[in-house]
C-alpha cells in the first residue's frame, strides 16, 4: 500500500501548478477550511527511497505566523511606555485568519511519512516552510521534512525538484526570525514613540487629511529610504549655479560638421578663458596630432536581476517598482517566466539557453530574432559578478501569446523576454574614430562611430547607440582653418530630484533591504504620506525647487500614496517619475538629523550592518541570539538619545509641517 506524502506551498497558484504537473493532470480537488486554499490528491512516483505515493498538495498564503506582544500590549500604547517593548516578551501566534490553514496543514500530517515544503526558495520562504514544519511536527513529530528547490514551475523543472529534494536551511529561517523580531521590536518602539510625541501638537501631526487620526511609523527600511529623498531635497534646495566659460571649435567637411570639445572642458574664470581663446584666433589655423580608427563595441546587458527589473520598469515599462514586481509575480505564477525575485547576474552553465530561445519563435515581434540565434548566431551570455545560489536570473520558461496577457502582463513579459534573447546574442559591434587636435595652446577632441553591425539592439528597444556620430576624413599633421570657433558661456546644473531608479539603487547600494522587499519599501513610504510622486520634470533644481507637500500632502493636494488619489500618485501613468518628501517626511529626518547621533537613523549604516549581519547568520558566521541581543542593545541607546532630544524633532515638526500648514 503506498504511503501518504503531504506537499504544502506558498501560496494556492504554486499548489495547484505542482499537482498539475506531477499528476499529469489528473488529480482531485477537495475543500479546505479556506475558500482560498484547495487539496490537491493525486498519485507521483518520487523515486528512492519514497517511490510511489498519495500526495495531498495544499498551500499556506505567505507567513502561517505573526510574532507579537501580548494582546495587553498591542491594544495600550500608553502602557507599558514605549521603551519596555526592547524587553518585553514576545509571542508566536497563528492568527484567527490563519487558523483553518494551520488546521488543514495538522489535519493532513496524520499519517504521512513525509512532509514536502514548496514555498518560494528564498529567505521569507524558507522561513515559512519552517512554520508549516512546526504545524506539521506538532501533529506528526517523525514525519521526514524535505524541501522542494524550484526557481520556475516548467513541468520538467517541477518534477526534478519533487525527485532531487534537499533540507530545509535553518540558518536562513533563523535569520528571517531575528529580522521579524527587530522590526517588531524597534518599530513598535519608535512609532508609539514619535506618534505619542508629536500627536499634542495638533494640526497634521495629530489627524490626517482624512479625518484619520494620524500615526507616525517608523521602520528600519522605510526611516533611510525617506532619507535618500530628503537628502536629495535640500541637496535640490541648495543648489547654487556657478557661470562657466568654454570654448566650441567646428569645422565643416564633406557636408558633416565637426565639433571638437575642449579637453580643459569648462573653467570657471573668464578673464583666464577670453585670453587662451583669443590665442586659437591668433593662430587662426589648427593641426591635427593624432587620428585613431578602432574596433568598438557596445555590449549586450547582463542577465535580468530583480533590482534591475525594478529600476528599469518606470523607465521603459511605465509603471512603478511595485506594480512591477506585482505583475512579475502573476507571470511568474501562471508559469511564463523564473522566480522573479533573483540577485543572480550569470547563467549556469548547465543551463539549455538555446531551447529556451527556441520556445520565442513563434512570436511575431522577435520570432524572427530568435530563429536566427538558433540557427547560430547563438552568443553565451555575460557573466555578472552576483550569484545568489538559489535563482537564476529572470528569464522567460514558456512562450506565451500577448493575446493571452493584459496590458501590464504584456508590458512586463516583452521585456523579459527582449532582455534574455539580447543577453543570447552579440554585442553591437563599429568602428571609432578619435580626432584630437592643436588649435593655438589648447586641444581639442572629436569622437565619432559607425555602427557595422546592432546584433542584439535588433530585439532591444530599450537601448540605443546613438551617442556619437560619423566623422569625415582626417590625416594627421595635416592643417586646416576651423569654420567656427566659439567662446561659450553656461551654468552649473544642479542635481534632479530622485526618480525610482535613482532611489532603488541608492538601496542597492546600500543594502537597505533586498531584491524581494524594496518595492515595498517605497511603497510605504508613499502610503504613510511621507513623500509623493510626481512626473519627472525637465531639469535640475536650482532655486526653482518647490516647497515639501505640506501637511502630509503631495502638490496641489495630491496625496503621496500608490493608488491614491491625484495623477502624480497613480503607478504606470507614464514616464519616469520623481519623489518629493513631504513636509512631515522633511519634518522627521532633519528634526533626527539634528539631534546627531553617533549613527544617524536616517542614513542606512545602521540598516546595512543588520543586513551584512543576516547574512553572517546564513553563512554559519553568527549566531542569531547574539545578533538580537547586540541589535536591540544598538537601537535602544539610539531610542534613549531620542528621548533626551526631543525638542529639536518637535522644532522641526513645527517649522516644517505646523507653520507650513498655516502659510
Amino acid at each position: 500500500m503506498p504511503g501518504k506524502i503531504l506537499c504544502v506551498a506558498e501560496k494556492n497558484s504554486i499548489s495547484k501548478a505542482v499537482a498539475e504537473h506531477l499528476s499529469g493532470g489528473h488529480f482531485q480537488t477537495g475543500n479546505t477550511g479556506n475558500p482560498y486554499i484547495k487539496n490537491y490528491t493525486f498519485t507521483f512516483d518520487f523515486g528512492p527511497p519514497w517511490g510511489s505515493c498519495n500526495v495531498i498538495m495544499t498551500s499556506v498564503s505567505g507567513h502561517l505566523t505573526s510574532t507579537k506582544f501580548d494582546d495587553e500590549y498591542e491594544r495600550n500604547w500608553e502602557h507599558p511606555p514605549p521603551d519596555a517593548l526592547f524587553d518585553l516578551p514576545v509571542r508566536i501566534k497563528v492568527e484567527d485568519d490563519k487558523k483553518s490553514i494551520s488546521d488543514n496543514i495538522f489535519n493532513n500530517a496524520r499519517g504521512a511519512r513525509a512532509l514536502f515544503i514548496w514555498t518560494d526558495c528564498d529567505r521569507e520562504g524558507e522561513h515559512i516552510g519552517g512554520e508549516v514544519r512546526s504545524e506539521a511536527l506538532r501533529q506528526n513529530p517523525n514525519l521526514e521534512v524535505r524541501r522542494a528547490k524550484f526557481s520556475n514551475i516548467e513541468r520538467a523543472h517541477i518534477i526534478h525538484a519533487a525527485k532531487h529534494p534537499v533540507n530545509l536551511d535553518d540558518r536562513q529561517i533563523r535569520a528571517v526570525a531575528v529580522r521579524i523580531e527587530l522590526d517588531l521590536r524597534i518599530g513598535y518602539a519608535f512609532t508609539r514613540y514619535l506618534t505619542n510625541s508629536l500627536r499634542p501638537l495638533g494640526g497634521p501631526l495629530s489627524v490626517r487629511p482624512d479625518g484619520a487620526r494620524r500615526v507616525i511609523s517608523f521602520g528600519l527600511c522605510q526611516f533611510p529610504t525617506l532619507g535618500f529623498v530628503v537628502d536629495r531635497y535640500f541637496r535640490v534646495q541648495n543648489f547654487k549655479p556657478e557661470p562657466f566659460w568654454s570654448i566650441k571649435v567646428t569645422h565643416k567637411r564633406d557636408d558633416i560638421s565637426v565639433v571638437f570639445n575642449w579637453k580643459r572642458n569648462r573653467l570657471f574664470d573668464r578673464a583666464v578663458v577670453v585670453i587662451l581663446f583669443e590665442r586659437c584666433i591668433t593662430a587662426k589655423t589648427a593641426k591635427v596630432i593624432k587620428v585613431q580608427e578602432k574596433p568598438t563595441s557596445k555590449w549586450k546587458p547582463l542577465p535580468l536581476t530583480t533590482v534591475e527589473l525594478q529600476k528599469n520598469a518606470s523607465r521603459f515599462l511605465r509603471m512603478n517598482s511595485h506594480e512591477a514586481m506585482a505583475v512579475a509575480e502573476g507571470l511568474y505564477q501562471k508559469g511564463f517566466i523564473s522566480y522573479p525575485r533573483t540577485e543572480t547576474d550569470r547563467f549556469d552553465p548547465g543551463m539549455n539557453l538555446r531551447a529556451l530561445v527556441e520556445k520565442q519563435t513563434p512570436d511575431n515581434r522577435w520570432g524572427g530574432f530568435a530563429q536566427n540565434l538558433v540557427n547560430g548566431a547563438f552568443k553565451q551570455p555575460r557573466q555578472g559578478r552576483h550569484d545568489d545560489k538559489a535563482h537564476p536570473p529572470i528569464h522567460p520558461v514558456a512562450y506565451c501569446s500577448p493575446a493571452n496577457l493584459n496590458d501590464k502582463e504584456r508590458r512586463v513579459y516583452e521585456f523579459i523576454t527582449r532582455r534574455f534573447l539580447a543577453c543570447c546574442s552579440d554585442d553591437a559591434k563599429g568602428q571609432a574614430t578619435d580626432v584630437d587636435i592643436q588649435y593655438g595652446d589648447e586641444f581639442f577632441s572629436a569622437h565619432g562611430v559607425v555602427v557595422l553591425a546592432r546584433n542584439y539592439l535588433d530585439v532591444y528597444p530599450y537601448e540605443n547607440w546613438t551617442n556619437s556620430s560619423t566623422l569625415p576624413k582626417f590625416t594627421r599633421n595635416e592643417v586646416f582653418e576651423p569654420t567656427e570657433a566659439m567662446m561659450m558661456e553656461g551654468k552649473t546644473t544642479g542635481p534632479s530630484y530622485l526618480t525610482e531608479p535613482d532611489l532603488i539603487a541608492l538601496m542597492d547600494a546600500n543594502g537597505i533591504g533586498t531584491d524581494a522587499t524594496m518595492a515595498e519599501h517605497i511603497n510605504t513610504i508613499k502610503t504613510r504620506d511621507y513623500v509623493f510622486t510626481r512626473p519627472k520634470a525637465g531639469g535640475g533644481g536650482g532655486n526653482h525647487a518647490p516647497e515639501p507637500a505640506r501637511g502630509g500632502r503631495g502638490g496641489r493636494g495630491q496625496r503621496g500614496r500608490s493608488g491614491g488619489e491625484g495623477a502624480a500618485a497613480r503607478g504606470g501613468g507614464g514616464g519616469v517619475e520623481e519623489f518629493i518628501p513631504s513636509t512631515l517626511g522633511v519634518a522627521l529626518v532633519d528634526g533626527y538629523d539634528k539631534m546627531d547621533h553617533e549613527i544617524s537613523l536616517s542614513k542606512p549604516f545602521l540598516r546595512k550592518e543588520m543586513e551584512l549581519k543576516m547574512k553572517d547568520i546564513c553563512e554559519g558566521r553568527l549566531a542569531g541570539d547574539i545578533m538580537l541581543r547586540e541589535s536591540v542593545r544598538q537601537y535602544k541607546r539610539v531610542f534613549e538619545q531620542s528621548k533626551e532630544r526631543l525638542d529639536l524633532l518637535k522644532a522641526s515638526c513645527r517649522r516644517y509641517v505646523l507653520n507650513a500648514g498655516r502659510a
